[in-house]
């Protein structure tokens, strides 16, 4: 090779590097894991006629309960409906950020649990968003050691991991422990049950070693502790009438959902037919959203602990809002939030109009007013 040619291949691997750095700078910025649709597992362009915006960003976690976004991104159902305007999403490991990415204007969409989006409406005096569609109920159970717990009345005295201070789980444990009739401070955790809050990436470790005795978590991190040799003692939905509760709903800004809503409607569908296709084809599904999480998180979860969590998780268009209503009280009567006026925190219009053209029934009537 020639010493031009040695020069110029150089100044072409220098080149590569900077920009592969600059990539590396400008995905570290912000609030979560940036990429476009079309870097996806299944490349989807974006083609055809482009709405009122030239970009939508979405949020959400890299979770299976976020099923309706793994799968919906991965599989192109989402860019699909999009046509000419591109997808771009972000993964978030928490539902403060992904909110707070929200209010800043990072993301437009986001798949979230309920706690968040009640904290997020409610701290932002109702101007910050709006929930728009339901997309998973289930999938939370209560996980402990065989060995030190045995019935529902041996956790008190034990230690029990929740998510987050506040979080969805959280409070859902506490109230059932507030309905068992025992003591614990909200704040410190402390009390007739020792409330650990704890990553749920850190979870399975501290059961392992036996740092707690068990854990209040969503999927998969409970078929994770199961895969343990823990014992499931109790599934959430049972708690719940129909056996359903909100875990993820679909919420938007509100700036953005004024600005443009035909994106917002599009995105909508995008989800309600995502969600059909997973109700149709439940094993292709299950393989996108574990490949999808491959992708995002680098591996993939094992068969044992997919095929328990997946089971126990539904994806829905329904937002079940008495249920989220039903869970802010639980969190004013924990003493973890004021009593808040969510009167109008859903927005269901759209959702309304694409389940009709798709000949799809309503969904309930969102509860309205102050309690």
């Amino acid at each position: 090779m020639s010493a031009a040619a040695r020069s110029g291949r150089r100044r072409a691997l220098v080149a590569a590097a900077v920009l592969a750095l600059l990539a590396g700078l400008l995905g570290a910025c912000g609030y979560g894991s940036q990429k476009d649709a079309s870097n996806a597992g299944v490349k989807v362009a974006a083609e055809g006629r482009k709405l009122s915006a030239d970009t939508v960003r979405i949020g959400y976690f890299p979770n299976i309960t976020h099923a309706t976004a793994l799968v919906g991104e991965r599989e192109g159902l989402l860019q699909k409906e999009l046509g000419g305007t591109r997808l771009r999403s972000t993964t978030f490991n928490a539902g403060p950020s992904e909110i707070e990415a929200l209010n800043a204007g990072s993301i437009d969409i986001g798949w979230i649990g309920p706690s968040p989006a009640i904290n997020g409406y409610v701290k932002s005096r109702g101007k910050s968003l709006r929930i728009i569609s339901g997309s998973a109920s289930g999938g939370v159970k209560l996980v402990v050691n065989p060995d030190r717990i045995s019935s529902p009345d041996d956790v008190r005295g034990k230690r029990i991991a929740t998510p987050q201070k506040g979080n969805t789980q959280d409070v859902a444990f506490l109230h059932w422990i507030a309905e068992k009739g025992w003591k614990v401070d909200p704040r410190s955790g402390k009390g007739d049950v020792s409330v650990v809050r704890m990553d749920n990436k850190v979870t399975p470790d501290a059961f392992a070693s036996g740092s707690v005795d068990g854990a209040w978590v969503p999927e998969p991190t409970a078929s994770r502790l199961v895969s343990q040799g823990g014992k499931v003692l109790l599934d959430e939905s049972t708690l719940w009438p129909d056996g359903k509760f909100v875990i993820t709903n679909v919420v938007v800004s509100q700036k953005f959902l004024a600005a443009h809503p035909d994106v917002v409607e599009a995105v909508l569908r995008g989800s309600v037919r995502t969600n059909a296709w997973i109700a149709a084809n439940p094993r292709k599904a299950k393989a996108s959203a574990n490949a999808a999480l491959k992708r995002l998180s680098g591996k993939e979860l094992p068969a044992e602990v997919l095929d328990a969590a997946w089971q126990s998780i539904a994806t829905t268009d329904d937002p079940l809002a008495a249920t989220l209503r039903a869970q802010a009280d639980h969190a004013v009567a924990a003493g973890l939030l004021e009593r808040p006026d969510l009167s109008g925190i859903y927005d269901l219009t759209l959702l309304e109009k694409v389940l009709r053209a798709e000949g799809r029934p309503a969904v309930g009537a969102a509860p309205s007013g102050r309690r």
